[in-house]
């Protein structure tokens, strides 16, 4: 696993109602500090990739659908430097990723209907000067591919 990053299995209450899930919490260890929510959709097939942040922490969870999210370590003093990881995220595993500074991070929607992603990420959005440092889904920086693996 990459330093810093943090997976937390999530809690579903159902009742007769509908279901309740908490994604994070203020007394919880993943936890940071508070700076917007959102909510974020993704197409089926469709790549978001890649970013990293300098300043802010992302807290990750898709509620509806499947992603395929995968992080890559490209920190200079970062012991998993140049490390992968790919994780299945939503429905069918319902997650939080905590993604920390400095680490490329993209996903793919991988289910056959649109996929809903809740962020809590640590800062509120600077739409002057933004806190994304971005590179094409493709970029031959980061070591993936997103084909699909077939066998």
């Amino acid at each position: 696993m990459i330093e810093g990053v943090k997976i937390k299995q999530l809690k579903t209450i159902p009742d007769e109602r509908g279901r309740l899930m908490e994604i994070l919490r203020c007394d919880e260890e993943t936890f940071t500090k508070f700076g917007q929510v959102y909510m974020t959709t993704t197409y089926p097939g469709v790549i978001k990739a890649w970013h990293y942040h300098k300043i802010q922490t992302d807290n990750i969870a898709c509620v509806f659908g499947m992603l395929k999210i995968v992080l890559y370590d490209n920190r200079e003093n970062s012991r998993t430097r140049g490390e992968v990881n790919e994780f299945f995220i939503g429905e069918h595993n319902q997650v939080l990723v905590t993604i920390p500074q400095g680490v490329y991070h993209g996903w793919k929607c991988v289910s056959e209907h649109e996929a809903i992603v809740v962020n809590t990420p640590t800062e509120a959005y600077n739409y002057q000067t933004p806190d994304e440092h971005r590179l094409p889904f493709n970029d031959i920086t980061v070591p993936y591919q997103w084909d699909i693996k077939m066998g």
